[in-house]
């Protein structure tokens, strides 16, 4: 009997001791970002740099054509940055493919890009079992086009997408919104692929994670490098969107609440929902809840490590 509690004991102790191996594995990760669209792009980007629960393999630039402040080339503006931020970082490994600069022309026509080229690259490199997880903070034009140009990889990717409003006692999704915008074609490209796995951080929760001014500067103001960078950025980026607020004491973290979901899962509750009406019927999961206060304090943990 004693023996056999010892052989039990043993065998949970390595059955938990796996499970937990398991869980610390980090995410293999691509950011696609809209980087010179706004301000919390760069935010979420550096957020997520040496990020231990991350595998960031790249970050990918998107275009944002919709702003009244666009250039005829603005994913060359999102790359600039990225460029930026990862040269002040001194990551150099970390791959930086240029996007597509014109949204799909089609439900079924590709946008290919060197960004699309990497996705699908990467996904093949992905081993049994294993998922790339792709973030999503502005058009869905690059991952669309590599789902529409290399369907193998549907099962090889999961989706985690910045947009939409969403209304969740009715479940009734707005794409009226400033990424669905970019590219709507792309966005009901994912929504209409079917096992495509797919996870949306709404507008309508991410709202809610708002830094103030005072915060930045005290944690980052005069500290040089990347940190100066990010002040810079929130002093000088012109909010085209609003007359609130002219001093610019409060900016919505949208993206950054997404990067912190997938760092920290227990400061978000996903719930499981039936895709927009106009598109296939599926299950995709809605992050309906964020906890606003530890998401921020993960983020200046982090930031301060740096």
């Amino acid at each position: 009997m004693i023996n056999y509690i010892k052989i039990t004991s043993t065998f949970i102790l390595l059955f938990v001791f796996g499970i937990a191996m398991a869980q610390e594995k980090p995410i293999h990760l691509i950011i696609d970002a809209d980087t010179a669209n706004e301000v919390d792009d760069l935010f979420a980007i550096v957020r997520a740099i040496d990020e231990p629960a991350f595998n960031l393999l790249g970050i990918t630039s998107a275009q944002f054509h919709k702003s009244p402040q666009a250039t005829k080339n603005t994913v060359a503006e999102s790359q600039a940055i990225n460029e930026q931020i990862i040269k002040e970082m001194h990551r150099p490994e970390i791959k930086l493919p240029l996007g597509s600069n014109i949204p799909l022309q089609s439900l079924r026509t590709p946008s290919p890009s060197e960004a699309s080229k990497f996705i699908i690259e990467k996904a093949h490199e992905m081993k049994k079992g294993e998922k790339l997880d792709l973030v999503i903070l502005g058009s869905c034009t690059n991952v669309a086009s590599a789902v529409l140009e290399d369907p193998s990889i549907i099962s090889k990717i999961r989706i985690n997408y910045l947009g939409f409003w969403h209304a969740l006692e009715t479940n009734t999704y707005n794409k009226k919104e400033f990424n669905s915008g970019n590219d709507p074609l792309a966005v009901d490209v994912l929504l209409n692929t079917l096992n495509l796995e797919f996870n949306v951080m709404t507008a309508t929760t991410s709202q809610h994670l708002v830094f103030k001014k005072t915060t930045v500067d005290k944690e980052l103001k005069g500290k040089g490098g990347i940190k100066d960078i990010l002040v810079k950025r929130w002093k000088t980026y012109n909010r085209w969107w609003t007359k609130k607020d002219p001093e610019k004491t409060a900016w919505i973290m949208w993206d950054v609440a997404i990067i912190e979901a997938l760092a920290h899962p227990e400061y978000a509750k996903k719930t499981l929902l039936q895709t927009p009406k106009e598109n296939t019927k599926r299950t995709i999961g809605v992050y309906t809840h964020i906890n606003i206060n530890a998401m921020e304090a993960a983020f200046w943990k982090h930031l301060n490590k740096l």
